[in-house]
């Protein structure tokens, strides 16, 4: 099969497409035939190796962790799934793969797609919603009446924190710039704040949650923004425990577990018309570096997937 696979940490330019062996479906498992792969930041950063101390993984490696497909064949042991399923997935980063033609994935990871989705835009869904499911929902227990500020509102993962959050019944403030000021007011924030134009923290306060998937200098200034108890979930730099100590709060930094059942009430939302998704620019799987590239530079406007295969007919 044919598979985007690194043999050292570096650049894109490190990204190859070549031939790799099948992946072996273990007893828990099911073997995926991706149509579509989804682009996550933490791919650049496995290729790059910033992560390599967290999660060691031998040479050569297949990226990739999120994907949808249909399934090809199940272990021994899988009763959900059978061949010709149609399913997206979220599987361990310490195994990933779905820059493949072919990916084995623990069947726990993985749901039914949406049945009103394309495969693409199933693909876009599982790494970015299962985050701000676990940020909502595991981290922040979020409840109605709970005021939320979602930074970086455009993006993969805050587009669906802003649409989830406000299901939930909380009044969300979100931040976001130019074209997307309308289309994430579109998702149902109440308040829409264009960061080029307005400093934030001048404008909101009382915050029992903040979502942060910028860092740096946004970060910085949010910790003004919460309540005392109120907590910080930080996806793209670790927030500082002693900025939090200081302002009272809380602060955590995102990491999900990849888990089928979320995947399933996600679906549902889905198909019930609750929830949509924001797919940026499709690349073919030839093109994964350039994909990347783009990512890095800020310039991802959405989830970006690759095209491994055609759907089914």
């Amino acid at each position: 099969m044919q598979a985007i696979r690194i043999h050292a940490y570096g650049d894109a330019d490190q990204m190859h497409l070549e031939e790799a062996p099948m992946p072996v479906c273990g007893p828990a498992d099911i073997l995926v035939r991706v149509v579509a792969a989804g682009v996550n930041p933490v791919d650049w950063k496995i290729r790059a190796g910033a992560l390599a101390a967290h999660l060691p993984r031998a040479f050569p490696i297949t990226l990739g962790s999120d994907g949808a497909g249909t399934v090809s064949a199940v272990g021994a042991a899988v009763t959900a799934f059978q061949p010709g399923d149609e399913v997206y997935f979220y599987a361990d980063l310490g195994r990933g793969g779905s820059y493949a033609e072919y990916v084995a994935v623990d069947a726990a990871q993985a749901a039914l797609k949406p049945r009103t989705l394309s495969f693409a835009a199933a693909a876009a869904m599982p790494a970015p919603a299962q985050a701000a499911w676990t940020a909502l929902f595991d981290m922040a227990r979020i409840e109605a009446g709970m005021r939320v500020l979602v930074h970086g509102a455009a993006g993969a993962l805050g587009s669906i924190a802003v649409q989830l959050a406000k299901e939930a019944g909380a009044t969300v403030i979100a931040t976001a710039a130019g074209a997307d000021i309308d289309r994430v007011r579109g998702l149902g924030a109440d308040q829409v704040i264009d960061y080029r134009q307005q400093r934030f923290e001048e404008l909101v306060s009382d915050l029992d949650v903040v979502l942060d998937t910028v860092g740096g200098a946004t970060q910085e200034a949010s910790w003004a923004t919460l309540r005392r108890g109120g907590i910080l979930i930080a996806s793209a730099m670790p927030p500082a425990p002693e900025r939090a100590a200081a302002a009272g709060a809380r602060a955590v930094f995102l990491f999900t577990e990849p888990r089928g059942a979320v995947l399933t009430q996600l679906a549902e939302r889905i198909d019930a018309g609750r929830l949509r998704v924001n797919v940026g620019r499709e690349f073919a799987l030839a093109d994964a570096g350039l994909a990347h590239r783009r990512g890095e530079a800020g310039q991802a406007h959405g989830k970006m997937v690759l095209r491994v295969a055609a759907p089914p007919a």
